[in-house]
């Protein structure tokens, strides 16, 4: 198995909504905002390379969205994703494998692009993407708080075309070899995060329940979160978790550290051990 990180470019979202109700005073040194208050995030995927499959974990937003949605978010380098891919020897057409954790735009936008007549088609053609249908269901029927983030441009070709294929919504189910699912319900409705197993220990996507090494802290939880307490509880879970079996914790959204070990403090709080880039994670065990 051979995992790499795919960078998809990066975006600017609001610091306070990112940080919920945390005051600025404390998160501001975390990811410094502009003076619009926006803080800059990166959208990371993740390659995985097992056997005849090539994985793509998240796509970013990709680069079809119109300038009016450009200026609200101010995505930029979103070519990093082809170039990327490339430098690890792999094209479009070699992905067998789209992963989406979840439909909210900045990781489902890539997915799809533009041809040279306008038309929007898969821009991985010889993929299958993945999801899940209570999931789907939840984007297809958005509710008022999430209306924004669940685009139709994003999801209803890929079902048009009979490009989903569905996971079973069950705990820790497995996916492909080696590779388990866990559903997670504090951010959106069934969002997956995927726990890889390695000969060097245990990699977790962490997708939007843990964006940021900024976002360990319990009370860090983004305003942008369907059910914040829940999401306490479930990243509660996950530390603990990663605490007792020395996971490494993948970060889709910090623009700066990609991956990090977890401890328990003498005081008994989590807190970030090590941080570390993806290939340093598994080439030091």
């Amino acid at each position: 198995m051979k995992l790499s990180t795919i960078n998809t470019g990066y975006f600017k979202l609001d610091g306070g909504a990112m940080f919920g109700v945390v005051p600025k005073r404390l998160w501001q040194n975390v990811n410094p905002p502009d003076e619009q208050n926006m803080c800059t995030w990166a959208m990371r995927a993740l390659l995985i390379e097992v056997g005849q499959k090539k994985i793509l974990v998240d796509t970013g937003i990709g680069m079809k969205q119109n300038a009016k949605f450009r200026s609200h978010f101010e995505p930029s380098q979103q070519e990093l994703l082809e170039t990327n891919l490339v430098e690890n020897g792999v094209h479009f057409e070699e992905i067998t494998d789209v992963f989406l954790t979840h439909l909210h735009f900045d990781h489902v936008g890539g997915a799809l692009s533009l041809d040279k007549n306008e038309k929007i088609v898969p821009t991985f053609p010889n993929a299958t993407y993945w999801t899940n249908e209570r999931h789907l269901y939840w984007a297809l029927n958005p509710n008022p708080r999430e209306k924004a983030s669940f685009l139709k441009e994003n999801i209803v070709p890929l079902q048009k075309q009979n490009k989903l294929k569905f996971i079973d919504v069950t705990d820790n189910v497995l996916w492909q070899e080696h590779i388990a699912v866990e559903f997670v319900y504090g951010h959106t409705e069934a969002m997956m995060l995927l726990k890889i197993l390695t000969p060097n220990g245990t990699l977790v996507y962490c997708a939007d329940l843990i964006p940021s090494a900024g976002h360990i802290g319990l009370p860090y939880v983004m305003s942008y979160d369907l059910r914040p307490l829940e999401t306490m509880e479930e990243k509660s879970k996950l530390l603990e978790e990663a605490v007792q079996n020395n996971y490494t914790l993948f970060f889709e959204h910090d623009k700066s550290i990609e991956c990090a070990t977890v401890i328990k403090n003498e005081k008994g709080r989590i807190q970030i051990d090590k941080t570390m880039s993806l290939e340093d994670a598994f080439q030091s065990r």
